[in-house]
């Protein structure tokens, strides 16, 4: 009989242990799926929830920006994402196309993130907490002579506090913020920095080919961005320099120094390439030669959402 008991007792201690095991697995797993997966919604989600809205109350973080223009700039910001602008003279070039991802795929987050930030003067966004400088908070809403960002008082606020937060060696010999810095090296973002903060911020996955100075060698650049941009996200890393000249038979020596969004890419009948990108507010088309593509670009940025268990 004792030994009957202690069988039968064996037995209902392994179920047990197979049930607490079951449970705390399940809990592992969610809480895996709900940190590997990106976040979505849709346009209409973030349109509804800001039209409920009625009042914002003034910032005590942010005391230059007035909430009626914060609104507006982030309302703006929802109902047309190609519109959102860096600025003139500015090294704000990366925050605003890394903006594209959540403007696009979760704009009700984004919104909602902005709000916290604004309100609360931080805000928790993918694996990081961003909590402003009081300096970038006192000047944020003060910046001028910066073209269309002058009236987008959100941008302004969204643009330093990622610059305050995000380094890299290119921010090294400048990293507090003075009035004139958004111009500077204190603002700056290299390539290897422009890729963290996506993966950072947003979850998504992120393959990346090139740096800062060396240009990537990938020997069908056609085809490997037509791949791409039909899968999903391709920023460039380029020279402005050499983007915005007129004459296409020379690329100006250089480096890296600006992020744009390609949106498409045709071959030509003649064999030259069409490419149109997003690139301070708006969609440019632009012909090129296939020689002339490979030396402008200096690095290629895919993005792709994550899906529940995807691997790091």
């Amino acid at each position: 009989m004792l030994e009957r008991a202690t069988v039968q007792n064996t037995r209902i201690f392994k179920k047990c242990i197979a049930l607490i095991l079951c449970i705390c697995m399940s809990g592992i797993s969610t809480a895996q799926r709900e940190r590997d997966t990106s976040r979505t919604s849709t346009r209409q989600d973030a349109i509804a929830f800001i039209s409920r809205i009625t009042e914002l109350p003034q910032s005590a973080h942010w005391p230059n920006i007035k909430p009626a223009l914060f609104l507006q700039n982030l309302k703006n910001n929802i109902e047309n994402p190609l519109s959102l602008h860096e600025g003139n003279n500015t090294n704000f070039c990366a925050y605003a196309a890394m903006s594209y991802i959540p403007l696009q795929f979760d704009p009700l987050g984004f919104a909602k993130d902005l709000l916290q930030l604004y309100r609360e003067g931080k805000v928790k966004m993918g694996r990081v907490n961003i909590t402003p400088s009081s300096e970038v908070k006192l000047a944020a809403g003060r910046l001028a002579f910066k073209g269309e960002l002058d009236i987008r008082p959100a941008d302004q606020m969204w643009f330093l506090a990622l610059a305050d937060h995000f380094k890299c060696y290119l921010n090294i010999f400048d990293k507090h913020f003075d009035m004139g810095d958004e111009n500077s090296f204190w603002a700056a973002t290299s390539f290897g920095k422009f890729n963290h903060m996506i993966r950072s911020l947003f979850r998504y996955r992120v393959e990346a080919k090139g740096s800062d100075l060396i240009r990537p060698t990938i020997d069908h650049l056609y085809g490997y961005l037509k791949e791409r941009v039909s899968k999903g996200t391709v920023a460039l890393f380029v020279n402005n320099m050499s983007l915005y000249q007129k004459d296409h038979r020379q690329v100006k020596p250089g480096v890296g120094t600006h992020f744009i969004i390609l949106k498409d890419i045709e071959e030509a009948p003649d064999g030259r390439i069409n490419i149109t990108y997003w690139d301070y507010g708006g969609l440019t088309l632009q012909q090129v030669t296939p020689s002339f593509l490979y030396r402008l670009i200096f690095g290629i940025t895919f993005c792709t959402k994550r899906t529940a268990n995807a691997p790091q």
